[in-house]
């Protein structure tokens, strides 16, 4: 697939070290030369970093909505890029590029989250319209963005229990140092599906069964993150 007038590389880009070879090179632990936790954790940070790199290559070859959306737009007449498109995403990451608490709260747990709230709407939208079959693929969107929140929740929450502040107020004290408003209408049976406290958006509306909904989420990822580790560390034989 090719992404506008560029095409994926095959292979991307390495720093000068480590040397590539064969797995049959790799020499043994005892051969290795370093003690075993540093030969365990080289071999880790390069999986780790293939990991990476794998995935942003299967999103840019396959990704099938955003070549099925540039197909459903040829069929009308229209191209990506034929009108002009907001910078909002990549401006919030350039805002929290040296903060990972507020990349977590400004990237999925707003934007993403927006998303939850506005895709049924524009479903609705696109049936009225007469558009069934473009209805259908933002219906499926905005349904796998469900996903997509409840891993930010996920994450959002670990880290702030890491540095010992506790998620409500510290989401909240990001909002105001960056200066983002959250607004509805809100999608709350979406937003609390994905584990996302009304408390936290929403402070008039603050309930226990947000946060037993928040510690469903967690315990869920928590096993799904468990079992895709043991997965990779039976896949390396260890």
């Amino acid at each position: 697939m090719n992404v506008g007038v560029c095409v994926p590389p095959n292979k991307p880009a390495r720093p000068a070290k480590p040397e590539l070879v064969s797995p049959k090179e790799i020499p043994a632990p005892k051969n290795s030369g370093l003690p075993l936790n540093a030969y365990m954790l080289h071999n880790l940070a390069h999986v780790e970093l293939n990991a990476i790199d794998l995935a942003w290559d299967t999103v840019v070859r396959f990704s099938p909505y955003h070549e099925l959306l540039g197909d459903i737009l040829a069929e009308l007449g229209f191209s990506y890029g034929d009108m002009p498109a907001h910078n909002l995403l990549w401006r919030e990451c350039e805002k929290s590029s040296g903060d990972v608490v507020a990349r977590l709260a400004l990237i999925p747990l707003v934007q993403e989250a927006r998303g939850l709230d506005a895709g049924p709407r524009l479903v609705q939208k696109l049936i009225g319209f007469g558009d069934c079959r473009t209805s259908n693929i933002v219906a499926k969107i905005a349904e796998e963005e469900v996903a997509h929140v409840a891993v930010g929740v996920y994450w959002f929450a670990a880290v702030c229990q890491k540095m010992g502040r506790s998620p409500c107020p510290t989401f909240r004290d990001v909002l105001k140092e960056y200066n983002v408003e959250v607004k509805g209408p809100f999608n709350y049976t979406a937003r609390e599906e994905a584990g996302l406290p009304r408390d936290w958006y929403d402070p008039l509306k603050e309930s226990k069964q947000d946060k037993e909904r928040l510690s469903e989420v967690h315990d869920r990822l928590a096993r799904i993150i468990s079992m895709e580790k043991e997965n990779s560390s039976l896949n390396r034989g260890d």
